[in-house]
């Protein structure tokens, strides 16, 4: 099992959403922007190509592009992990090998998708992937999604070796997220998943975060870390529970991703529509949003302080 690696990779990670022109192909220069955008926002670093980042409804030379990018902008700047996990084992291990000759930080993969693949199926899948470069691997664990649940007996298997360094538990259950960290021990890193419940996450053993509404208030996810570091738990669960309220206003949308890429237009920051089958917003959504994005923007304001490492927020 890998050591010495939890330092270099916890905290808060943003899962970065797709960077589309008006045509809604991959526009490189959006996707700076967009990078860009996050370095000065406390957070440690991007996941790249995942599920806000739409991966899988791209061709493996747009998430090159996304990619490319994305390391020219920030490179050095943010840990980059990169989500290479796509259905054909051969497209996976062409993104890895990608990933590291641009100098990523290190992959990421969920299970192949649409057929359901025995565990044999998936642990040569993904050992293809950790084989064919020298970057750590970080396993992605999204049940809800792919069909497919990480058991105790495959995790302790990948991670016997050095270069799988953790998970991504995007599964619902802080029951598992716990048994993994606990099977994985001090020096695995185990990532909360679901954005509701990061500071349960990170009670039960998380040692950081990769969210895709992080995209739209990063600071407020970094203030709501930096009150569970300091033991100040009833603050951190008032802060949940106001992210919550912003996050149930998000879901209440045709997509997700469209008003989250909606919010950021409002910031200045163009990144088109979400990939169909994912939908835009419609007009008629404009205005709740505008609402929504002042009111995070008002509590951004409020634990900025706390955000920023000091003791107290307004």
């Amino acid at each position: 099992m890998a050591t010495g690696l939890v330092s270099k990779f916890e905290g808060i990670y943003i899962a970065l959403y797709s960077a589309y022109n008006d045509n809604g192909e991959v526009d490189r220069e959006r996707a700076k922007k967009l990078a860009r955008y996050y370095v000065s926002r406390g957070v440690k670093g991007l996941y790249v190509g995942g599920s806000s980042g739409e991966g899988i409804l791209q061709s493996v030379e747009e998430r090159k592009t996304m990619l490319e990018a994305v390391m020219e902008e920030v490179k050095g700047e943010l840990t980059i992990i990169v989500h290479v996990g796509a259905n054909s084992t051969r497209d996976s291990v062409e993104l890895s090998k990608h990933a590291e000759q641009c100098g990523a930080d290190a992959i990421s993969a969920v299970p192949s998708i649409y057929y359901r693949m025995s565990e044999a199926a998936v642990e040569h899948h993904w050992q293809a992937m950790i084989d064919s470069t020298s970057l750590p691997f970080i396993i992605y664990n999204i049940p809800q999604t792919t069909g497919f649940n990480l058991s105790l007996k495959l995790l302790n298997k990948m991670a016997a070796q050095d270069k799988v360094i953790g998970v991504k538990m995007s599964g619902e259950s802080t029951f598992d997220l716990q048994q993994y960290k606990e099977a994985g021990g001090e020096d695995f890193l185990v990532f909360n998943g679901p954005d509701e419940q990061f500071l349960a996450g990170r009670i039960m053993g998380a040692d950081g975060g990769i969210g895709g509404t992080y995209g739209v208030m990063p600071e407020l996810f970094c203030a709501l870390n930096r009150l569970f570091e300091r033991g100040r738990v009833q603050e951190a669960q008032t802060l949940q529970t106001k992210i919550n309220g912003f996050i149930t206003r998000l879901l209440g949308y045709p997509s997700l991703y469209g008003a989250c890429k909606y919010i950021l237009q409002l910031r200045g920051i163009e990144s088109g529509q979400p990939r169909l089958p994912l939908l835009p917003v419609r007009p008629e959504h404009h205005e709740p949003l505008a609402e929504l994005n002042q009111d995070i923007i008002a509590a951004i304001g409020s634990y900025a302080k706390v955000a920023e490492g000091a003791e107290s927020h307004a």
